[in-house]
């Protein structure tokens, strides 16, 4: 195997996150293959792209082969979820220890469930009760077990709510920038004058790969870069301000169907909305300390997104 190939970095998944990690390490120089189930759609310049279905070892060890390091950004749907992502992590650990890689996982919050305000940190306890937050917590449990036992090389990166360009189906996504632009609905969720991290998909990217690049993160939670948490209605003001009109905001204080998310969506994502009663602040200090990484200005991720959504609506969607 040459030297070359096994600089290669796989980004399994070409979601928001996935696609955005993908043109990130490209542009850090690695050569990078994107692997999803379709194989077809925008690819990042310099990536390559793979069709493949990483939910058996033979699957993930096919769509990883030369892989130095495989980052898993692969999701299904949320009423999915918790049948289907043990069976994929079981395939990708699988895969990587099979195939000698380095491994790094796109997480949530969801295991540290309930927090009554306080900040998250990496030290925070996973005190989850949702069905989805325990199988977050228990996949991660496994991750870090399968570190410590030499079986293979994990770092995990914990984002909170994505925002930013490519971002659709997040609270802070169809559901806003679309109607803020428009003089449409914008919906806020619970409490909007709670404080509430978003992480832009950018720094998800920057984050992940910078955990890929140094396996001296290996074995460990990290959040990934994430700026300072402002209120959500702080946030849509900003919004408002930049986009040049009034938003006509309507709050759901019930998790019920709205804007992009239908019925199934909304009963499977029931179980998390404490999210949106209580304060969700993440600090994200000890990835920005350790590896020099800063994350963008919420200012700059909401010109971006506007930007973004502005070209996302001209073409007709």
């Amino acid at each position: 195997m040459t030297s070359t190939a096994r600089d290669l970095h796989v980004v399994l998944g070409a979601g928001p996150a996935g696609s955005t990690l993908a043109g990130e390490l490209g542009r850090r120089g690695h050569p990078v293959r994107l692997v999803d189930r379709t194989g077809t759609g925008p690819t990042p310049e310099g990536v390559t792209r793979l069709k493949g279905d990483v939910g058996t070892v033979d699957g993930a060890r096919a769509a990883i082969r030369d892989a130095a390091v495989v980052y898993h950004c692969v999701n299904v749907a949320y009423h999915l979820q918790v049948d289907v992502m043990p069976g994929i992590q079981d395939a990708v650990l699988g895969a990587v220890e099979a195939e000698d890689a380095r491994l790094v996982v796109v997480d949530t919050l969801y295991p540290y469930g309930e927090t009554h305000g306080r900040v998250m940190t990496e030290n925070t306890p996973w005190n989850a009760t949702s069905a989805k937050g325990r199988m977050r917590a228990d996949l991660d449990e496994k991750y870090l077990a399968a570190h410590r036992a030499g079986r293979a090389r994990v770092a995990l990166g914990r984002s909170a709510d994505f925002v930013g360009p490519g971002v659709l189906n997040s609270s802070l996504g169809g559901a806003v920038f679309p109607g803020a632009l428009t003089g449409g609905e914008v919906f806020g969720l619970g409490d909007i004058d709670l404080p509430h991290s978003y992480t832009d998909i950018r720094d998800v990217a920057a984050g992940l790969a910078t955990l890929g690049e140094n396996p001296d993160g290996d074995g460990r939670v990290w959040h990934l870069p994430t700026a300072a948490a402002r209120t959500t209605r702080e946030v849509f003001r900003m919004i408002e301000e930049k986009a040049g009109r009034p938003m006509n905001i309507t709050i759901k204080s019930e998790p019920r169907p709205f804007g992009p998310f239908g019925e199934e969506f909304m009963s499977s994502y029931a179980e998390l909305f404490y999210q949106h009663t209580e304060p969700q602040v993440m600090d994200s200090s000890a990835i920005q300390d350790t590896f020099g990484i800063k994350p963008v200005p919420l200012e700059t991720t909401v010109d971006d997104t506007i930007a973004w959504y502005r070209t996302f609506l001209a073409s007709g969607h």
